[in-house]
């Protein structure tokens, strides 16, 4: 062979080996990627508000492992939810977050159960379809009929109830392969917390996949901090009633009707509200926090010990705040900040470390942000947004506004420092407006004062603009109309709930 022929061969040899060499790394790399998969683990409380977490702002609380949470990756300090469009303000925001539906959208509105139709699909769901153990403990709600079986395939200490009577006695399920979550298959369990018990059956769902080469999708439902309020006395003697600060927004009473004075929540303590009984209630609140926490911190101990933690990203939120004394209310049959805003924080691969994104967002979010950063197909249904560029850049935009309801009676939007609330609850109409950078706990009504009317002129106008986009058709106030109450004429059709007295 001659010196040319010789060097062409050498060239074509040379191309056939890198494109051979290409394609069997590109076929490495998607075997390699589909092994690195990152597991999911998420921790999700019940009616913990914004500010009841040490690093980001509470002094006064006890939240080492949430803590931890925070440094290792980003907080989001204005995460909300929708509101709600039943008493039990949890059904709803958890149906939100599983199916990614706003809250006028998800099947069932306007009762207790908001199962999720199969036209759905559920987040851990999913994941469960694109090769994960999808792993469930604890409050599940909705679920009983329809999407928990569809959703995991793995789980234990199930709660298919709202709410429990005891936190030391609990009629829990087991994960069932035949999808059978009847009553009947309840065991009742006595004698251990329902924030200890739920991170067991999480820590040993951990054990097992120390060996295990699939990735895993597990959600932690703790039904805590909601009442009852009771918590191990070691947590309670860490809070002295006299100690507790009483919130700046305090209230012996709510200044007006707002639809839902005597709720369930609201019964919790006498009327007028006392300093000492708030105290006193705050107090066994945070107790039940800190308790949590510790439960957290096992469960994030277990993680490590799997070898798992560093492809793991955690999301830690809640589904709802609780007023605790504020505004003269106790529950979350309202729409101020204490009821809405709520924590939210996301670590792991990839992530930022101690940072905070100050970007308007839904917990609802989160959704296709895991679909994104697992590299999964976000289903149509999903009517949320990806929080995954805020993430990575600090200042991209992400929502213009967001907007709140709670039943037929109450409307909010908040757009920039401002948060318009309208009220129309048995034909008396109520404004308020607050400057939420100047006035986080709103306590200063803005809404009587002249320099504002054009803000509330522009803030009545986005209402009506969402209530339109959004499909909210469960309230007969016409933001739009500044001389009184007008019933919209696509309302005839809608049967209108009675506020009570």
């Amino acid at each position: 062979m001659n010196q040319k022929k010789s060097t062409r061969f050498l060239a074509r040899s040379t191309i056939v080996l890198l494109l051979f060499t290409l394609v069997t790394t590109d076929s490495f790399a998607e075997t390699k990627i589909e092994k690195e998969k990152p597991n999911v683990l998420f921790l999700f409380t019940d009616d913990q508000c914004y500010d009841t977490i040490r690093a980001l702002g509470n002094e006064h609380i006890h939240t080492p492992n949430i803590d931890r949470l925070v440094s290792r990756g980003v907080a989001f300090t204005n995460a909300y939810i929708m509101g709600g469009s039943s008493p039990a303000v949890c059904a709803p925001s958890r149906a939100s977050l599983f199916s990614g539906l706003t809250l006028w959208n998800v099947e069932n509105q306007g009762k207790w159960d908001y199962n999720i139709s199969e036209n759905n699909k559920t987040l851990p769901q999913v994941f469960l379809e694109n090769g994960y153990v999808s792993f469930g403990t604890g409050k599940n709600e909705p679920g009983r009929e329809g999407h928990f079986a569809r959703s995991f395939n793995a789980g234990d200490k199930i709660l298919f109830y709202g709410m429990t009577k005891d936190q030391y006695k609990l009629p829990l399920s087991t994960y069932s392969p035949t999808g059978d979550y009847s009553k009947e298959t309840e065991v009742m369990h006595s004698g251990e917390h329902s924030s200890k018990i739920y991170a067991d059956a999480c820590i040993e769902f951990l054990k097992e996949q120390t060996e295990s080469k699939a990735p895993f999708f597990a959600y932690v439902s703790f039904q805590t901090p909601h009442d009852p309020r009771q918590s191990p006395e070691e947590y309670r003697e860490m809070y002295k009633n006299e100690e507790m600060q009483l919130p700046s927004s305090f209230k012996p009473k709510h200044p007006f009707n707002n639809g839902m004075l005597r709720a369930r929540d609201e019964n919790l303590s006498g009327f007028p509200r006392k300093p000492k009984k708030v105290r006193a209630e705050i107090a066994s609140y945070y107790a039940m926090v800190t308790h949590t926490d510790a439960q957290i911190g096992r469960i994030l101990e277990a993680l490590k010990a799997s070898g798992k933690e560093d492809n793991t990203i955690i999301v830690f939120a809640s589904d709802n705040g609780l007023a605790v004394g504020k505004h003269g209310l106790m529950g979350k049959q309202n729409i101020y900040d204490h009821s809405v805003h709520v924590p939210m924080i996301i670590s792991g691969p990839g992530i930022p470390k101690n940072e905070k994104r100050e970007q308007l967002c839904y917990i609802y979010d989160i959704y296709p942000t895991l679909c994104e950063q697992a590299g999964l197909k976000v289903p149509e249904t999903v009517q949320f947004t990806s929080l995954n560029k805020v993430i990575g850049d600090p200042k991209a935009s992400h929502r213009d506004h967001l907007y709140f309801a709670f039943m037929s009676w109450q409307r909010a939007v908040r757009k920039g420092n401002y948060k318009l609330i309208e009220y129309c609850v048995k034909e008396q109409r109520h404004t308020q407006l607050f400057d939420l950078i100047k006035d986080p706990q709103e306590t200063t009504n803005l809404a009587s004062s002249p320099e504002y009317a054009n803000t509330i002129s522009e803030l009545r106008t986005l209402l009506e603009t969402e209530r339109v986009s959004l499909n909210d058709g469960n309230t007969p106030y016409d933001f739009t109309n500044q001389q009184g109450v007008e019933f919209w004429k696509t309302y005839n059709s809608v049967k209108q709930t009675t506020a009570p007295q």
